[in-house]
């Protein structure tokens, strides 16, 4: 990894951080500010995404509980999405991404929302199994941590809702897409839980 691509991280983390946006988000906002992070927040702003991550921590008591059966019926998701009125929950906008999120559930298989629902048994079994593998490559002590920490992130990618590829736009996050639908609508969204179902698939 290059010094560029690290300062990258850093400055997308700080990003993160300093705006509540997904991680696909700052990182095109950074590219247009030319990693200027005052620029990339007022890019941000722009848009709307910094104001709806504001939204984030408004009460969701509304929404509505989704499905969708996958072609030849051996697939089968339920999603429930919570915003914060009524009014928007029967909206045609709203109901589209509750669809979509469905959707999205049905082809990529997520184990959770997000990576707060991550269990630190299951954290330590992965980063255990990842760090053998990396001694077992050989690579030197000093970078195995580096590694793993690189291979978490993938898992996290894979494993986690709000983090994996929109099926829609592969160019950004599930949780950049509900961020831009906070942004147009005006109203917090959250994704609560979700089922998948899979034909002959044993349940825990």
């Amino acid at each position: 990894m290059d010094g560029k691509s690290e300062i990258n991280a850093a400055l997308v983390k700080d990003l993160r951080e300093k705006t509540g946006v997904g991680i696909m988000e700052c990182k095109t906002a950074l590219r247009e500010a030319n990693g200027n992070i005052e620029e990339a927040i007022k890019i941000l702003r722009k848009k709307g995404l910094a104001a709806a991550a504001k939204k984030v921590g408004r009460t969701t008591s509304e929404g509505l509980i989704g499905s969708y059966i996958h072609p030849g019926s051996k697939i089968g998701v339920m999603v429930e999405v919570n915003c914060e009125t009524d009014f928007v929950a029967r909206t045609p906008e709203f109901v589209q991404l509750v669809k979509d999120i469905a959707m999205q559930v049905a082809a990529s298989s997520p184990r959770f929302v997000s990576r707060d629902e991550v269990t630190e048994d299951i954290l330590k079994s992965e980063r255990e199994i990842y760090k053998s593998q990396a001694a077992a490559s050989g690579k030197p002590e000093k970078v195995l941590d580096k590694i793993v920490d690189g291979k978490m992130e993938k898992f996290y990618a894979e494993a986690c809702l709000l983090e994996q590829p929109f099926i829609k736009n592969m160019d950004i996050t599930v949780g950049d897409f509900i961020s831009a639908a906070v942004a147009k609508i005006g109203e917090n969204i959250q994704v609560k839980r979700f089922v998948r179902f899979a034909l002959g698939e044993k349940t825990s």
